[in-house]
């Protein structure tokens, strides 16, 4: 049920491995998945709302986090790979809540899954066909990580040169394998859907374009470049394979017409480099005024007045403060793309959080109060009146884009509440968390965020009475917060007064 929409899920929270922007991710994915999502029931508005919150994620989802993760590390101290633990399990979390919210979406709608195309296969063939698939991928990641760093091992002068030698061949091997299939044709978008492709030849005509990827995650995870330079050298990958990739499977083919092949490569490479310089203009134009904007305030020192202002209407209550930084965020998040939205969130709002926290006895870790701003900083890219990738997917949904972007924000609730939640449940973030400890913390959060998603979505296996969508949100409340009830059972802390303190160290002491 809802497949196409949950596709569009998964293949949004990929593109956060590389895209740099939610609008980006809606301009890419959103291209083939909104219209599938149309032509299998959805509406306009539902189809791009499901690929603007799906997109959003994106840019939270690590390791790359649309390269915020990169400037989070570097503003709070964080090791890399330990801020990549911090942010994995709630933006997983809010990910499977997602595609759990797509599935209650199919079953209101009344959605029903396409046949699928006969394979002869049985069921204890198909699911270990399933478990083979999921091994090969994980093979696959362990080889780009280990194989790769073995390479650099082995070779320490030659590993750049060795490693483009190893994606050449990979690329030169897929190609022809790709050959022995024909070349997909674009079909009718408006069409209705009559039954599924097969899987397997649909993915094997363009598995060499996954090359550009692992270069990227080779770049940054092993040979720890830079974002910019790995981005670079992935960008030649992939327009290499643009401009070979005709000529090389019309030689395995043994069609040899290599000037037409060379050209068609040409054409659809210039064509890209067009495409992706219309869409990298209004990046590049926020980008510029977001760092006006910082270095404006940075040198007329708005941002203590600003910082000084939220703390003067929170009165010093922790909760106040935190919803009046969320909305901030939110406004200033309006328009910008990831990177510049996180510089600029989390240079006025960051420190008001850590301040105000200290004032209350909230001792919070800077990553946390890091990632709260940006959580709300990236979620104004769906709320309206803005809301550009709202209005990204309505361009190709044709549907409305306020309504969308209310729509989207309305699937971005379960996402709104995670920063409130690590911030007073730090363990969500896997700070000082055992493996196991950890795992515990990843079920009991995907089954309270479960509830929390059929609560606002009003659904479960029917439509909810008013006391159930109450319950599980007073579940949901409890599995995140247990610790709200368990402090009116017994107090956080014991209390002495300020002349006693150095008896009760003494004590403590002995």
């Amino acid at each position: 049920r809802g497949g196409p929409a949950k596709a569009a899920v998964v293949a949004s929270g990929l593109s956060g491995l590389y895209s740099g922007s939610s609008i980006a991710n809606v301009v890419t994915t959103g291209t083939f998945t909104i219209p599938l999502m149309k032509r299998t029931g959805f509406s306009p508005e539902k189809a791009g709302a499901v690929e603007v919150a799906s997109s959003t994620n994106g840019q939270l989802t690590p390791p790359v986090m649309g390269a915020a993760a990169f400037l989070i590390a570097e503003f709070t101290g964080t090791p890399y790979f330990e801020l990549v633990k911090h942010a994995f399990v709630p933006a997983l979390i809010s990910y499977i809540a997602l595609v759990y919210i797509v599935h209650l979406e199919a079953l209101k709608l009344g959605l029903k899954g396409l046949p699928k195309p006969e394979t002869g296969r049985t069921k204890a063939q198909s699911l270990m066909l399933f478990v083979g698939g999921f091994l090969a991928t994980m093979i696959l990641f362990g080889l780009v990580y280990y194989g790769l760093g073995w390479v650099k091992t082995a070779f320490p002068n030659m590993t750049f040169t060795t490693v483009i030698a190893l994606f050449l061949l990979a690329y030169v091997i897929l190609a022809w394998k790709a050959a022995k299939y024909p070349d997909l044709e674009p079909d009718d978008p408006n069409a209705p859907i009559t039954e599924l492709p097969r899987a397997g030849q649909v993915a094997i005509t363009g598995l060499y374009y996954i090359i550009p990827i692992i270069m990227l995650i080779w770049l940054i995870m092993i040979e720890r470049m830079s974002a910019g330079t790995s981005a670079y050298y992935a960008v030649l990958a992939m327009s290499f394979i643009a401009l070979t990739q005709h000529a090389l499977k019309g030689f395995f083919r043994g069609n040899l017409d290599l000037a037409n092949q060379i050209r068609q490569g040409f054409s659809e490479w210039v064509e890209g480099l067009i495409a992706g310089a219309r869409s990298m203009i209004a990046i590049a134009v926020a980008t510029g005024a977001a760092g006006i904007i910082v270095g404006t305030i940075g040198l007329t020192g708005a941002h203590q007045v600003i910082g000084s202002f939220v703390e003067y209407l929170s009165a010093g209550s922790l909760i106040v403060m935190l919803l009046l930084v969320a909305v901030m965020s939110l406004i200033l998040g309006m328009g910008l793309p990831t990177t510049a939205n996180y510089i600029v969130v989390s240079s006025l709002m960051a420190p008001v959080i850590l301040s105000v926290g200290a004032q209350n006895g909230l001792l919070l870790p800077a990553v946390a109060a890091h990632l709260f701003v940006f959580y709300f900083g990236i979620l104004a890219d769906d709320t309206p009146p803005v809301g550009l990738a709202a209005f990204a997917a309505a361009a190709i949904s044709g549907g409305d884009p306020i309504k969308t972007g209310i729509q989207g924000f309305t699937y971005d609730i379960r996402t709104a509440i995670l920063p409130f939640l690590f911030v007073f449940n730090t363990e969500l973030l896997l700070i000082n968390v055992g493996v196991l400890k950890g795992i515990f913390v990843f079920v009991i959060g995907v089954i309270a965020m479960l509830l929390f998603a059929s609560a606002t979505q009003g659904f479960m296996f029917v439509k909810n009475r008013i006391w159930e969508t109450a319950a599980m949100l007073l579940i949901a409340f409890t599995l995140f917060r247990p610790g709200f009830w368990l402090d009116m059972v017994q107090p956080p802390f014991i209390e002495h007064e300020g002349a006693r303190l150095v008896q009760v160290i003494e004590k403590t002491g002995e």
